[in-house]
């Protein structure tokens, strides 16, 4: 079952690949450009219906029992739990924000452009710090046991963007990554 650092590993650097797509969206404020704010609601969406429900989730189980296995990790595992918090905050901020705009309410360029860099920095720190001090210490600690009790946490959900099953909901996502490939 070390199958699911793999997935974890493979999943960041997914996450990873649209916190770029969306740093290139809020580099277009900064520029005084016109960003794509249809494809910065679906990189964030994704983020909170596959990261926040599944792939966070499915983290802090683990995270449970590798504090179990090493006491001295409660701490940074607790902050790496609050961080999971905090991430869908800030994205469900952003998601409102971005929808506002789409729905052509008048908001002020700073306030979506400070909203953006704040869940940048939060995820970004969040998956250094998982892929650096965490992930490794788990394939090492947690026993097939823990595993397959990790996996039975939550509900099996396909990933809509990289899984091997893609539905046509973020179609448009999914050809801006292929062009920044």
């Amino acid at each position: 079952m070390k199958s699911l650092i793999t997935r974890w590993h493979a999943d960041h650097v997914h996450f990873s690949r649209l916190l770029d797509l969306l740093k290139r969206q809020v580099a277009e404020f900064h520029d005084d450009g016109e960003p794509d704010y249809n494809l910065m609601l679906d990189i964030v969406s994704y983020l909170r219906e596959y990261g926040d429900r599944v792939h966070h989730p499915l983290e802090d189980e683990a995270f449970e029992l590798l504090v179990l296995r090493a006491p001295e990790l409660r701490l940074p595992v607790n902050r790496l739990k609050q961080e999971h918090r905090a991430i869908a905050i800030a994205g469900e901020e952003l998601v409102g924000l971005l929808n506002g705009i789409i729905g052509d309410a008048v908001i002020a360029r700073d306030k979506v452009e400070a909203a953006a860099a704040l869940y940048l920095a939060y995820y970004r720190h969040h998956l250094a710090t998982e892929e650096r001090d965490i992930l490794p210490r788990a394939a090492r600690l947690l026993d097939e046991h823990d595993w397959k009790s990790v996996a039975r946490s939550v509900p099996p959900l396909l990933d809509p963007l990289f899984g091997t099953v893609q539905g046509t909901g973020y179609r448009n996502l999914r050809d801006a990554l292929n062009q920044h490939a």
